[in-house]
């Protein structure tokens, strides 16, 4: 794998440990700026919906920059949003800081699994897309947790600040280890949209909402249910979140690994099993080892689906695949912020902390049907002897003439 993976994932790591170290820090940051903690929350929130918003808005603004330097742009406004975060006299900056980070999110994931999948081969795309995701899901693992300890230890705006030196050293990377790939020819807004009247790159997204949303459904309701239900004391909540970090890792390494050999199979069974797993979590959570068990195969057959499906949304959008692989990345937050949502309502309902298990088992289960009529169509025009198809195996490899379309761009890759 090329180097240049690695600098990629450092940026994710970066923006993986804002995301969530959020999480932890609410009750320092509410007391700090004299807010109360639902209105801490806000800053979840307002990140959340910041990378619904601005996955395509910097994608569109990324049409006309060369990818190289979007990424680095999109370091710095990163950069910027966790320092004004860190320095923030009030809630209103602080949220601000928060909106200005989040902007960068969709954008530098969708931008840079486009640049993951041109620096290697072209069966081995999944598996590069992994690499990057490694970074977000490693966070999980490491920058959260010791990004939470920290905050606690020695304030929060300290966090913010070694987070804003994470974006720095992530700039550095990029500059020095990703190669110059010149924006591809004829590339328009107009072309980019284009991708959207497919109804495979639609259908990827929606199994990219349904899919993670299942997986959000349980964690965040993850601190009631396993104190409440399991029995576990506060102090083992994060070591949970660990064990669910370390599942993310594995299921991404194998989702990338797996995804290039047979991509639709690989969302057919994590998906299944996803929503299999979901469904057994309600038993599961009375039980300490159990439970524990349980969140770390969530964590795993969740991140199973991301390399599949970005790589899906690549494969499906060929030619013009900037604004729909940033898309999809916003989809994945409009997943969480719909499955917690959710969530909520079930446990408002009275129905217990561990009905948003059912929820969601249910969302991933519809990915899944998702899934399947996707590959059926596929199969369908490919039956028809249509030879644009991504070929046999339901999108796992391209076709002639995707492959045709993609060389002027993998040729432009080879040449940065």
């Amino acid at each position: 794998m090329p180097l240049a993976l690695l600098a990629l994932a450092v940026g994710a790591f970066g923006i993986g440990t804002t995301e969530f170290v959020i999480m932890g820090l609410l009750p320092q940051v509410a007391g700090d700026l004299n807010v109360s903690i639902p209105t801490a929350g806000h800053l979840v929130t307002g990140y959340a919906l910041g990378v619904v918003i601005g996955a395509p808005l910097m994608s569109v603004l990324g049409t006309k920059v060369p990818r190289k330097r979007m990424l680095m742009l999109l370091m710095g406004l990163f950069i910027v949003g966790n320092a004004l975060s860190a320095l923030a006299p009030g809630f209103g900056l602080m949220l601000t800081g928060r909106v200005v980070a989040s902007l960068a999110h969709g954008a530098f994931f969708g931008i840079g699994s486009v640049v993951a999948a041109e620096l290697v081969a072209p069966e081995r795309r999944a598996a590069a897309i992994s690499m990057m995701f490694t970074g977000l899901t490693v966070a999980n693992v490491a920058g959260v947790p010791l990004g939470t300890f920290l905050g606690q230890a020695a304030g929060w705006r300290v966090t913010f600040l070694v987070v804003a030196g994470l974006g720095v050293l992530g700039l550095a990377g990029v500059a020095a280890l990703v190669p110059d790939m010149p924006r591809p020819e004829g590339v328009r807004l107009r072309h980019e949209a284009a991708a959207f009247k497919n109804a495979q790159v639609l259908l990827a997204m929606a199994m990219t909402v349904l899919g993670f949303g299942g997986v959000f459904a349980a964690i965040t309701y993850i601190t009631p249910m396993m104190t409440h239900v399991a029995g576990f004391a506060d102090s083992s909540i994060t070591p949970l979140l660990v064990l669910f970090g370390l599942g993310m890792v594995g299921g991404n390494l194998l989702g990338g690994r797996f995804a290039d050999r047979a991509l639709m199979p690989m969302l057919y069974v994590s998906l299944g099993a996803l929503a299999l797993v979901l469904a057994l979590f309600t038993l599961t959570a009375h039980d300490k080892a159990a439970a524990a068990v349980t969140i770390t195969l969530i964590g795993a057959l969740g991140f199973a689906t991301v390399p599949p499906l970005q790589k899906r949304v690549l494969d499906q959008a060929h030619g013009a695949p900037t604004l729909a692989s940033a898309v999809n990345i916003g989809a994945f937050n409009l997943g969480n912020a719909l499955s917690a949502w959710l969530g909520g309502v079930v446990i408002a309902a009275g129905l217990g902390y561990t009905a948003p298990n059912w929820v969601g088992a249910a969302l991933a289960a519809s990915a899944l049907v998702l899934a399947v009529v996707s590959g059926a169509l596929e199969r369908g025009r490919v039956d028809r002897g249509d030879r644009g198809s991504r070929g046999g195996d339901g999108g796992g490899s391209y076709g002639a003439k995707a492959a045709a379309a993609d060389e002027p761009t993998a040729q432009a890759g080879t040449r940065g």
